[in-house]
């Protein structure tokens, strides 16, 4: 679907550019506390990283690791990862203006829908399907969110410009704080991928580096 504006190897040099380039003045107003916080995984499944795949993002390849070093901080500190997949009715039913837009989606039952076995999900872990870009639209998650007594939502994942970005927003309109991370989501592309850095950063999110979490359990 893009071109690789940025791989595994040079992830490290390109996210602390990119965090130069957004003002991120709001950030410092909420501190954050992992006891408070749920992980959410963003549809991290084959159909965005397998080459062979239609909607294939080649940034969200590049930041599995960083989203797996998230995934086991989370888990060191007894918090929780929640993992979210796109996948529509096998008989189209549910498809709507999506199935229209883009033709091609993943399907519920076919590999391609299925998460990505790298990053490794527990049995234990909640594994959400979703059929819109926001992970909260018809779905339990705000319940599963309230229950966990979570006011703080860390997103990561594929893509960021859509089902991340439409996610931190519908996060904001519930009252959530969100950390929106700058180098564990991936977009199409690096113009699009920033752009939304900037929307959120003025409106809607905290824009974090993974460091940013794993440096201290309270920033």
């Amino acid at each position: 679907m893009g071109k690789a504006y940025v791989t595994k190897e040079s992830l490290g040099e390109k996210a602390p550019k990119w965090l130069d380039s957004i003002d991120r003045k709001n950030t410092g107003k909420f501190p954050f506390d992992i006891n408070n916080a749920v992980l959410l995984v963003i549809d991290m499944q084959r159909y965005f990283l397998e080459p062979s795949e239609h909607g294939y993002c080649p940034a969200g390849v590049a930041i599995i690791d960083n989203i797996k070093r998230l995934i086991c901080h989370f888990r060191e500190n007894k918090r929780p990862v929640i993992f979210t997949r796109h996948a529509h009715k096998d008989d189209g039913s549910d498809l709507g203006i999506l199935g229209r837009w883009w033709g091609d989606m993943p399907m519920d039952g076919t590999p391609e829908a299925e998460l990505d076995e790298r990053l490794g999900r527990k049995p234990d872990e909640v594994a959400i399907t979703k059929n819109r870009y926001s992970a909260f639209f018809n779905t339990n998650l705000d319940k599963i969110l309230k229950e966990q007594s979570a006011c703080d939502v860390v997103i990561t994942g594929v893509m960021t410009n859509l089902c991340c970005e439409s996610t931190a927003r519908d996060a904001f309109f519930r009252d959530y704080t969100v950390r929106f991370m700058a180098d564990a989501t991936g977009a199409p592309t690096e113009e699009m991928h920033l752009a939304t850095l900037r929307n959120l950063a003025y409106g809607f999110a905290c824009i974090f580096m993974m460091n940013d979490i794993l440096g201290s359990s309270v920033i």
